[in-house]
């Protein structure tokens, strides 16, 4: 049996193998390939924390993954990583275990922003620019990370706004370091309105974006309402999107940003589509320049299976080479 530690993992993520393979599992998805089972989830409000379990199989694939991720959103302030978590690949043929991906929640931290970069890129205006990231934790880092390699041929700027401005030139100071060009916003209303892209990546519980602030062909990623309860955009603003599109629609409307428009009656399942359609070309993306779009990204195990998969793929060549000594 195949088990990995955090820093062995690291040491096998290829970003562009990465971005196809969750791309795929997109489309897999939206054509009916995946087998994903309602999602468990656990909340613990007065640790300011949840837990969800994300398990399925795509047809085809030698095997099936269950995933436990944790976040825990206070952790920080007492020097402890907000994500924590394990992937756990056993054989579709056999379910015999056969790797177990002691990830701490890094995996999940990864192709959550991969997911974002790869709907992003998809949905944004070619001349998009501007990009506004809403949140300073570890999902707001791995969003511009995954973004600039998504767009390497884009010149991308970004600014960050947070409650904390203190920890909104933490964070800019930070991905400066990394040759990234991100600044911090005080004012998160200008931020919005200047924007060509918005992602937000707060576990925030009312809106913290209002539908005046944005303008005809802004993209909105939208990736912290992944739980019920959870909302970082105006309602109205939902409903004004010329375009919705979720990674999952039945998780979308359910407990997703589109969840709270979706159960006032203020939008309907078909005025929303899925990403992996629009990947996949069976389903309209962006029409005109002018279009406001709104992705929804709740999380989905086809994207686990995704990324556990490139790790293992990466890991086996590298074992056969370590042994024959080349």
């Amino acid at each position: 049996m195949i088990i990995l530690s955090r820093s062995e993992i690291e040491a096998l993520v290829d970003l562009d193998s990465a971005l196809h393979a969750v791309e795929a599992a997109y489309v897999a998805a939206s054509d009916g390939l995946a087998m994903m089972p309602p999602v468990g989830y656990l909340a613990f409000p007065d640790k300011d924390g949840d837990c969800h379990i994300k398990y399925g199989h795509i047809a085809g694939d030698p095997t099936f993954v269950v995933k436990v991720a944790a976040g825990f959103y206070g952790n920080p302030s007492i020097g402890l990583p907000t994500s924590n978590g394990v992937m756990l690949v056993f054989s579709a043929a056999t379910g015999v275990l056969e790797a177990i991906l002691l990830d701490e929640g890094f995996l999940t931290d990864l192709r959550t922003g991969l997911g974002g970069a790869i709907a992003t890129r998809a949905l944004c205006r070619p001349d998009a620019r501007r990009v506004a990231i809403i949140g300073t934790g570890i999902q707001a880092r791995w969003q511009i990370r995954c973004l600039r390699q998504a767009m390497k041929e884009t010149p991308l700027t970004f600014g960050i706004w947070a409650r904390s401005q203190a920890k909104a030139r933490e964070t800019a100071n930070s991905l400066a370091s990394e040759g990234i060009d991100v600044s911090a916003a005080a004012d998160l209303e200008r931020l919005c309105r200047d924007a060509d892209i918005i992602i937000t990546t707060t576990p925030s519980r009312e809106p913290l974006i209002r539908d005046a602030w944005i303008r005809p062909g802004t993209h909105i990623t939208a990736i912290g309402a992944d739980a019920p309860g959870k909302q970082e955009l105006d309602t109205a603003l939902v409903g004004r999107a010329d375009r919705r599109i979720g990674d999952w629609l039945e998780q979308s409307l359910d407990h997703g940003e589109f969840s709270t428009a979706f159960k006032s009656g203020l939008i309907t399942s078909p005025d929303c589509t899925e990403l992996g359609a629009v990947l996949g070309g069976k389903a309209a993306g962006r029409a005109h320049s002018d279009d406001i779009t709104i992705v929804d990204l709740t999380g989905m195990a086809a994207q686990d299976i995704a990324i556990a998969n490139s790790i293992l793929d990466a890991y086996r060549p590298a074992q056969r080479v370590d042994r024959s000594g080349a």
